[in-house]
């Protein structure tokens, strides 16, 4: 598998899940380092939804993207580590700007 990098959009097989979690297999946001994702076996990722959100930031963020088919929110609140085994293709990936905000709301989420 190609390298995953911090930043990218890719496909995830996000089953089995409990309770309120994103399911199925949907886009995700990777927010963890390179250096992380490449040796650790695993990555941090946010699950994206293309159905528009109630909630605003810092629990969602929409993210405008040439690269993605339809409008999509990241749902800051749904952060996962997943193995990189649930990783597939690459969709697009986020500007360096977009990270830095969605960043701020998981810090704010989160109390930092």
């Amino acid at each position: 598998m190609a390298r995953i990098l911090r930043g990218e959009v890719r496909w995830a097989e996000l089953n089995p899940t409990r309770g309120h979690e994103q399911a199925g297999r949907r886009p995700v946001l990777i927010l963890s380092h390179d250096i992380f994702n490449k040796r650790s076996g695993t990555v941090i990722a946010m699950a994206l939804t293309s159905q528009p959100q109630k909630a605003h930031f810092p629990l969602t963020y929409f993210l405008e993207s040439k690269q993605l088919k339809k409008p999509s929110w990241v749902k800051i609140s749904q952060i996962r580590t997943l193995s990189v085994e649930r990783i597939g293709k690459k969709l697009g990936a986020v500007e360096p700007e977009q990270l830095a905000e969605i960043v701020d709301g998981l810090n704010q989420i989160i109390g930092i």
